[in-house]
């Protein structure tokens, strides 16, 4: 149980409350608040008239205020604790540090991980761990517990392992893990925003500076865990086997991921036939492409496939799409006039191309009628041909209907040959 004696900030804000220099301190705390709070206002205005829901603007507006007041209590202790004492300001420089740390985290998850119920719980397990050392820094339990945490330990060969080193390794590695992942995430975005790139390169350099920040984090956050990097030599063999036997696959989709990205033969946004699915690529990632088809559904398709696979692109070098309507008129209607029409309805539909213009084809001379075929081409062939379908065939329905031009329908005209007599029969 600590003594009165023992530092803390908490103890020695309590006991200098009869001092006349708490007002002093009292009053350094409150302008670096209200210099704060003047920032924070300021700065809320001028982004007032910026697009919402960016979390680069939210952070700042979240943090920086917290981090000012940190800077100034440090200055305002570094100057006054020459003339008196500076129990109150600590106590506010805890405080301040302890919302900073936890708004700060919160800021580089929401960045570096996509929104989800595990990233909340991420979020309060920090807030939690936070207040935790904010509580024992302030009564000056911190170290009795970090004492208690290194006596906890087991020694392996030369190498003393306690849970205070334990501890500290894991928290090294989340944060430096963390950090690069959010670091990384920022390049992503000022990357995939440089519209002079094409977006195949801009999504194969964000992976590659993601990969290699990754690779960073680990390789400054294994050294502060108190783990050998020569330790990676033997996990570089063991993954090398695993590669062998196991995870060739996804190696391969890994690779095929890259090699996809940079031959070019595939965008997003390009509608292909693979698989026998048709539809748009809506994604591309390091192990699967999503195809998403005409009525909402996606399929995950491997790399691996897109690569050894015959994959039509209907967009690959024109966008641009053929679309045929078939239709019959009876033989007695004016053939073209019928044909005139339909390439007048075609010309006046938005979504139809004037170049190419759609054209009109005497197809076949078919059994119930004159059998016709309208040709057009459109650009967006992602918004698909049902509607388009409708909106032709009702169109040219109310102007064959105008002009008294008849759509057959099946016929079947009997004949009969050779009738039998009938025979009375009188009784």
């Amino acid at each position: 149980m600590p003594t009165p004696n023992i530092a803390s900030p908490l103890y020695d804000a309590y006991t200098q409350l009869n001092d006349p220099s708490w007002l002093w301190q009292l009053g350094a705390i409150g302008a670096s608040v209200a210099l704060a709070w003047l920032f924070a206002y300021f700065l809320r205005r001028r982004l007032a008239h910026a697009p919402a829901a960016s979390l680069k603007r939210d952070g700042v507006s979240q943090v920086l205020p917290p981090l000012i007041v940190l800077l100034l209590l440090f200055l305002a202790q570094t100057v006054l604790h020459h003339w008196m004492p500076v129990g109150l300001i600590r106590l506010g420089l805890a405080l301040a540090l302890a919302l900073t740390l936890m708004r700060a985290g919160h800021h580089v998850l929401r960045i570096a991980f996509a929104p989800s119920e595990l990233l909340q719980m991420v979020q309060h397990i920090l807030s939690g761990i936070v207040l935790i050392a904010l509580a024992l820094h302030l009564t000056g339990l911190h170290r009795e517990v970090i004492q208690t945490l290194d006596d906890i330990s087991l020694t392996m060969g030369k190498q003393r392992i306690s849970l205070l080193l334990v501890l500290e390794g894991l928290v090294s590695m989340l944060v430096t893990v963390a950090v690069a992942l959010w670091i990384g995430r920022l390049i992503e975005n000022r990357v995939m925003r440089a519209a002079t790139l094409e977006l195949n390169l801009r999504i194969v350099m964000a992976k590659i500076v993601r990969a290699l920040l990754m690779l960073i984090g680990i390789m400054i956050a294994l050294p502060l865990a108190g783990i050998d990097i020569t330790f990676l030599s033997v996990f570089g063999g063991a993954l090398g086997v695993g590669l062998g036997f196991g995870l060739q696959k996804v190696a391969s989709n890994y690779i095929s991921g890259f090699i996809i990205l940079l031959d070019r033969s595939i965008r997003i946004g390009d509608l292909v036939t693979v698989d026998n699915r048709y539809g748009e690529i809506a994604q591309i990632t390091n192990r699967y492409t999503v195809v998403k088809s005409m009525d909402g559904t996606e399929a995950i398709v491997p790399n691996e496939t897109m690569i050894t696979s015959t994959v039509i692109n209907h967009s690959f070098s024109n966008r641009n799409v053929r679309m045929n309507l078939q239709l019959s008129v009876s033989y007695a209607s004016p053939l073209e006039k019928a044909m005139a029409l339909m390439q007048q309805v075609a010309l006046a539909t938005p979504r139809v191309l004037q170049d190419p213009g759609p054209e009109v084809y005497l197809r076949e001379f078919g059994d119930n009628g004159l059998l016709l075929e309208l040709v057009v081409w459109i650009s967006d062939p992602e918004e698909g041909q049902l509607s388009l379908r409708s909106t032709l065939n009702l169109a040219i329905w109310r102007e064959f209907q105008a002009a008294g031009i008849e759509i057959p329908y099946p016929r079947r005209d009997i004949r009969v040959l050779d009738p039998v007599p009938t025979v009375v029969m009188t009784s």
